[in-house]
């Protein structure tokens, strides 16, 4: 194998990752705001917390956007659109997701989170591999003119 095919197969790799979080958390949003809605998800959703000492009304509001963040997170790593501030906004979600786990003591769910923040970290970490996205095309694009 040659280091020109090796390097193509990181690209690939990179690109069908970067595609795969991307469906995944756009999936969860669309789910969430096509199924019982923003608002009906953050309602059944918040009454996991009422244990913590998060307050209510920022629980409730942060679950009736959590959707709407996750569809447009998934839209732009779906496309590698603004990759670099898609996955670093993607993983301070995780953190934000992963302190309300953590305040509700759902050590599952958190080990969870941390998967996908250690996708989130590869993802940002490789990211010199998106040959396969609307950024790269768009660099290209800019410097063959």
């Amino acid at each position: 194998m040659s280091l020109d095919e090796m390097a193509q197969d990181r690209r690939m790799a990179y690109g069908i990752f970067r595609l795969a979080l991307g469906i995944n958390i756009l999936i969860h949003g669309v789910g969430r705001i096509l199924g019982p809605g923003a608002g009906g998800f953050a309602a059944k959703t918040v009454q996991e917390f009422m244990s913590t000492p998060l307050p209510h009304w920022a629980v409730y509001g942060f679950l009736l956007v959590l959707p709407f963040i996750e569809a447009g997170l998934g839209v732009l790593l779906t496309l590698g659109l603004f990759t670099r501030w898609a996955l670093a906004a993607g993983g301070l979600l995780m953190v934000c997701l992963i302190f309300g786990t953590s305040m509700r003591s759902d050590w599952t769910t958190v080990g969870i989170q941390m998967i996908y923040a250690i996708i989130y970290f590869l993802l940002l970490f490789y990211r010199r591999y998106n040959l396969f996205s609307v950024d790269s095309f768009v660099t290209r694009t800019r410097v063959a003119v």
